[in-house]
């Protein structure tokens, strides 16, 4: 059987994220993420030039995005020979995508792919109700004046009402942020715990700006040219000062707009190669991806629609035979803070990690210094499909100048679903 290869992370580029409604809102998934394609292309001098695979998705999306990766390929100026591949797993989207990519890399199948992921909500589909769906499909079929108008027997102008696009779990008939509210509960997540993680990360993204770390990871679009949701100036109190976005009659409400990830629209694209693949164009290694994991639980009986993570992140650790003290950064995707404050605590309780993640001993306590250092979804948005490509790219460029160092990625999703991944530096 032949060795597995390392799997190297070239670079990043994505769009900056937007506010839904806001600055993207001509824009489509097709073009956030050619965008986003584009700009890596550019960035690597890959206009023209084939990629093995590239894989991407989007949560939201229309009937016409059948294809999204592969026009978005086209779109962006790679080569035709370069194939597009749609998934989907929710808000992991575009970093399961890339694990798939990587273990094909690994082995052997293909030397270098492209994980990305686009959302928009300001061009979220909007459909009618079954029953006027139906008129319209006989309407498509009949051929006669009497079949044409036989369609419309019956008729309501109610069933012209248009079905808004909703989160809500098909199981449990709740949105995630009020799953996200019982989690809370459950675990004794204060509200001020949750502001000051929120105000945290807003603080650490600005900075992030400041220094100039994002300045290679971003390409302009439709005028926008870095997050337009990132606040330096936000603070407990004004943080303090908004209502409970949930639940908001029971007076036990604890998630807010702000310590909750807005809708977002944007698109992010990482690129994924052989060593070989790299040295032989001359482009970078920043990192290389070297594990992950897949989880789903009950969270329809239950164990929380956004607690899937610790299990992810729990049975990738114990394949790698380590520890969170051997990780120096932790990325832990913030859908909300009382989503990253739950997985924390449930990390470090004897009783939930002896049932749920059977193990003998709790996992640990994880140092915040070494948590989302440069900022997170709370305070860059969260284009579902777009935020895996988005943690990972910084990651690898987090990663890229320190010999020696590993971090762990998390990612919750909609279904009870969670996505995780090892990353270390070049030695």
């Amino acid at each position: 059987m032949a060795e597995l290869r390392r799997v190297a992370i070239v670079g990043s580029a994505r769009t900056p994220f937007a506010r839904g409604h806001t600055a993207y809102a001509d824009e489509t998934n097709l073009s956030l993420l050619a965008t986003a394609l584009g700009g890596l292309a550019d960035k690597f001098g890959l206009k023209g030039e084939k990629i093995d695979e590239v894989m991407a998705g989007a949560v939201i999306g229309h009937s016409r995005d059948f294809n999204l990766a592969r026009e978005a390929t086209l779109d962006a100026g790679f080569s035709p020979r370069t194939p597009g591949t749609n998934t989907q797993i929710a808000c992991g989207t575009s970093l399961q995508a890339a694990l798939v990519l990587g273990a094909k890399i690994a082995t052997g199948e293909i030397e270098s792919g492209i994980a990305a992921g686009s959302d928009t909500v300001s061009d979220a589909p909007v459909v009618f109700g079954n029953k006027f769906q139906h008129r319209m499909i006989e309407l498509s079929k009949a051929r006669s004046a009497g079949e044409k108008f036989g369609a419309f027997k019956g008729f309501s102008f109610g069933e012209l009402r248009p079905v808004a696009p909703s989160t809500q779990e098909p199981r449990t008939g709740l949105s995630m942020g009020e799953h996200c509210e019982l989690m809370a509960r459950n675990w004794g997540i204060s509200r001020q715990a949750q502001d000051e993680l929120a105000v945290a990360s807003h603080r650490n993204a600005a900075k992030a700006y400041d220094e100039g770390f994002h300045d290679d990871l971003l390409v302009s679009c439709a005028g926008l040219v870095r997050d337009n949701n990132v606040r330096a100036d936000t603070n407990i109190e004004k943080m303090a000062s908004l209502k409970p976005a949930f639940d908001k009659s029971s007076g036990l409400g604890t998630l807010t707009a702000a310590n909750s990830t807005p809708l977002t629209d944007g698109a992010s694209a990482v690129l994924l190669a052989s060593e070989d693949w790299a040295r032989a164009r001359g482009l970078p290694v920043l990192a290389y991806l070297t594990m992950g994991r897949v989880a789903g639980n009950d969270f329809a009986h239950g164990e929380g629609l956004l607690m899937a993570p610790t299990i992810a992140v729990s049975e990738l650790l114990a394949r790698a035979g380590i520890g969170f003290d051997d990780i120096d950064y932790f990325e832990l995707h913030e859908a909300f803070a009382a989503q990253v404050l739950c997985t924390l605590k449930a990390w470090n309780d004897p009783a939930y990690c002896k049932d749920v993640l059977g193990r003998d001993a709790v996992m640990g306590v994880i140092d915040p210094a070494k948590i989302n250092v440069k900022g997170s979804s709370l305070a860059y948005g969260h284009p579902f499909a777009a935020t895996g490509a988005r943690i990972l790219g910084l990651t690898a460029k987090l990663l890229s100048t320190e010999p020696g160092k590993r971090a762990l990625i998390s990612v919750c999703t909609a279904g009870g679903m969670g996505v995780a991944a090892l990353v270390e530096s070049p030695l």
